[in-house]
């Protein structure tokens, strides 16, 4: 149910951001003033670090780690699921800004960011990746105070990404939210 709806959602904003790109403006720019606020030096070195952990040289060297860790425990399955959503990830981010083709917000960036805006690659990368991590060692972990632990550190860092990208000035809150 929970993945209908998101792919319910995906499709929504994919149509407006295609079509009627100009009704997303009243959702996305009070949320990105919001977020902004007066970029703040302390919070711009916090998210340019955060989403540098999930650049493309990055994101593929920790997941192959992952998968090489889980692999060498035993969890096969895992290992595979791993290193299949990192292939995903990367086949919907180039298929999906080929279609869209939304440029990116027109005001400051504060990291250099190349191609088009939706959907986040970032975003949709974090999601799928660490999400399948939460899944996964959720699972894998029997203590629950450790597998609480990991689920609140994850997911921690899996919303600072989300954010970040609004923060630095390279995607619209709906490409995010997309994703």
């Amino acid at each position: 149910m929970k993945g209908s709806f998101a792919l319910l959602l995906f499709v929504i904003l994919g149509y407006m951001v295609k079509f009627y790109p100009e009704t997303l403006v009243g959702f996305d720019q009070p949320i990105q003033t919001a977020v902004r606020g007066d970029l703040p030096d302390y919070l711009t070195i916090l998210f340019r670090a955060i989403t540098r952990l999930i650049d493309i040289p990055v994101i593929i060297t920790w997941v192959v780690i992952t998968a090489f860790v889980f692999y060498r425990k035993r969890w096969k399955i895992e290992s595979f699921f791993m290193l299949g959503n990192l292939a995903l990830a990367g086949l919907l981010i180039v298929t999906f800004k080929n279609i869209y083709q939304r440029p990116r917000p027109a005001i400051l960036h504060l990291v250099e960011e190349k191609g088009f805006s939706f959907p986040s690659g970032h975003s949709l990368a974090v999601t799928l990746l660490v999400g399948s991590l939460i899944v996964i060692l959720s699972q894998r972990i029997k203590n629950p105070v450790w597998r609480k632990i990991v689920q609140i550190v994850l997911a921690l860092y899996l919303v600072s990404v989300l954010v970040s990208r609004v923060y630095l000035g390279v995607h619209y809150p709906s490409d995010v939210l997309a994703s």
